[in-house]
């Protein structure tokens, strides 16, 4: 079986600009194709969703474009592109427009640095739903403390597929498992919401990514969604921040190994293919 990672950053500084990794010194680098292929030599990964990387907002049209030109090529072993989008804005359905392309599978747009409010309009809302005609998906990235903000949007967009991106971004370094379970569960009463077992790692105490730390908040994403609402997706080259994606992908396989291979490949493969629309 081979894996689909459904959230691969690549950061090409001499091509764009990443602000947020100001705050983020070892990201600040270049992480390309080649240096994510070699990352993950033995993670048994054969194709993978481009996720956008919260580039300068008026760089997201040429990041989508670079990256679904560069999907064209089977050695690239990119299956699609999730593009950023501004869904607040007027000229939303424009830009998608602009954009449009076979390899583009979803927007995301990153809520856990911008006021809560700016999900909340309308206007997103009526963006995000009107992807549900377009063929497109949502990633959703919020953090715990906000789900309650998620469940309006997702609410007010129920025909769009909507992914919740690192499970919801639960405080595993401060053991705040009950009160995300309580909220993930809510969540999760939405049919129209899939959950991606993503960014853990870096939420999790420096240098406790194991399998130890993560095995109660892998199992509880699962109980809650079920085996047809999860996939994977690597958050490379964030997840290096504490561990490697070796160490990531090694610790979920044995989290998971006394599950089915029906299971595992329903999270990592064909789950991503019907929810993305691969």
């Amino acid at each position: 079986m081979n894996k689909i990672d459904t959230h691969q950053h690549l950061l090409l500084p001499e091509c764009f600009s990443y602000p947020w990794t100001e705050d983020f010194a070892p990201l600040s680098g270049r992480f390309g194709l080649d240096n994510y292929q070699q990352a993950a030599e033995g993670c048994g990964i054969g194709s993978t969703l481009f996720m956008e990387g919260d580039v300068a907002t008026e760089q997201s049209g040429s990041e989508a474009s670079y990256f679904c030109k560069l999907s064209e090529d089977p050695a690239s072993g990119i299956m699609g592109v999730i593009a950023s989008g501004r869904p607040e804005q007027d000229g939303f359905a424009d830009y998608l427009e602009k954009i449009a392309h076979p390899a583009l599978k979803g927007i995301r747009r990153v809520l856990h640095v911008v006021p809560d409010e700016v999900s909340q309009t309308i206007t997103f809302q009526q963006n995000i739903a009107a992807l549900a005609q377009r063929g497109l998906s949502f990633d959703l990235c919020v953090r715990a403390d906000q789900h309650a903000l998620a469940a309006k949007l997702i609410d007010a967009c129920l025909d769009t597929q909507i992914v919740l991106d690192h499970c919801g971004n639960p405080d595993i370094a401060g053991g705040a498992l009950v009160s995300w379970r309580k909220s993930l569960a809510g969540l999760a009463q939405r049919e129209n919401l899939a959950v991606k077992i993503s960014g853990l790692p870096a939420n999790c105490p420096p240098g406790k990514a194991n399998t130890e730390t993560l095995r109660p908040w892998v199992e509880s994403v699962i109980e809650i969604f079920s085996w047809e609402r999860v996939v994977w997706g690597s958050d490379w080259p964030v997840c290096a921040l504490n561990g490697t994606l070796r160490s990531w992908c090694g610790a979920l396989d044995e989290i998971l190994s006394d599950e089915s291979a029906t299971n595992r490949e329903k999270l990592f493969n064909s789950n991503a293919q019907r929810i993305y629309r691969l």
